[in-house]
């Protein structure tokens, strides 16, 4: 699996508004064949960073995924959102590549394995 890392810096004034616009993404991403992991707020720390992770099989996978995003008109509707809302400052992509066997532990001991 390789990864969409979305790093965003936002307004950090506008915190509520970027909660809005990544809630939005649980039902349009999914439909448009990304797997959705997560969307991260700032919590403690820097206030104006934010990350969105999105799995997918391959690179082909994201550019296909990425034509229908285009094209789906919820997805339109969040990115004009956000367009008009102007809470997000800068967003940057990588794409690093899952170590296999590392998404999703959960810690040893009381529940975890064994």
């Amino acid at each position: 699996m390789i990864v969409c890392l979305i790093h965003y810096r936002i307004d950090p004034y506008q915190r509520d508004a970027f909660r809005r616009y990544a809630e939005n993404w649980v039902r349009i991403i999914p439909r448009c064949g990304g797997h959705l992991l997560a969307y991260l707020l700032p919590h403690e720390g820097s206030i104006d960073e934010a990350w969105g992770l999105i799995g997918f099989d391959s690179m082909a996978a994201y550019e296909s995924y990425r034509a229908r995003l285009r094209a789906d008109p919820d997805g339109r509707d969040n990115f004009a959102l956000a367009e008009r809302g102007r809470f997000i400052l800068r967003e940057t992509r990588s794409f690093p590549m899952l170590a296999s066997g590392t998404l999703d532990r959960p810690p040893e001991g009381e529940n975890g394995p064994p």
